[in-house]
């Protein structure tokens, strides 16, 4: 079954560049490009270190933002699930600054915290932090409820339920808001170097597009979706190793 799913990705990802490269050849290398072409602008930046500097960048921004979600969004999405008059004293925060399209803030985080670094990362913070502390909360609040009365009938105090029987229960909804975290958590990046201090892959792709080098614009563009999906491939295989109980549902699927 393995097998069959690694032949039709690697089928499908054969057919896709080979339209790719047909199409990308008829077409000017001003407004679009091709595989090899892309391949070969990609070798040049590795070559030169231009690529590697930008890329951990972005990765320093990004990890510094995820620690800071995670080390904040599970510990409050436990505290509203777990108790009413939190949640009702933060659900209104949460759910308004979750709707506001976080790009309406940049301007005025730039303003409060400058162009460089600590910007970058507040920016990615607030696109990261939300999808992990809501999904954590809806995860604890999916606990079976006899498992919670067997608990406290044994006597089980807060930290230890939720140390051994919350979080673990709800590691994998923590797992999946981790995942679509990373997911808005490379948007909140690019835009944040955008909008900030020179630097980072989002400012490879600003400084391409004005150059119109349309083959090198492709390196940095790539290079974000390879980064997505080996972080959420790696964020996938940390909750198997946290909840080896999920591996069995993993290879029914």
């Amino acid at each position: 079954m393995r097998r069959r799913a690694v032949a039709v990705r690697l089928a499908s990802l054969a057919v896709v560049l080979t339209v790719w490269e047909l199409y990308g050849r008829s077409v000017n290398p001003i407004l679009f490009t091709y595989p090899t072409a892309v391949a070969e602008a990609f070798g040049e930046l590795a070559g030169s270190g231009e690529l590697g500097a930008y890329l951990g960048q972005s990765l320093q921004v990004l990890a510094y933002a995820l620690l800071l979600a995670v080390g904040a969004g599970i510990p409050a999405g436990v505290l509203m699930a777990r108790f009413r008059t939190v949640e009702l004293a933060t659900d209104l925060y949460v759910n308004a600054l979750y709707s506001t399209p976080m790009v309406a803030l940049v301007p005025l985080i730039v303003l409060w915290f400058g162009f460089k670094v600590p910007a970058k990362v507040v920016i990615v913070f607030l696109f990261m932090v939300f999808p992990i502390l809501i999904n954590t909360e809806q995860g604890v609040k999916n606990v079976d409820r006899g498992l919670l009365e067997v608990a406290r009938s044994f006597c089980s105090t807060e930290p230890r339920l939720w140390r051994d029987l919350v979080l673990p229960a709800a590691l994998p909804f923590i797992a999946a808001g981790v995942r679509l975290a990373i997911g808005r958590g490379l948007v909140g990046m690019v835009i944040a170097e955008f909008y900030t201090s020179i630097s980072g892959l989002g400012y490879m792709i600003v400084r391409y597009a004005n150059a119109f080098e349309t083959a090198k614009l492709f390196v940095p563009i790539v290079t974000l979706m390879v980064t997505g999906v080996l972080l959420m491939n790696g964020a996938r295989a940390l909750e198997l190793w946290l909840a080896p109980w999920q591996r069995r549902a993993a290879r029914e699927t």
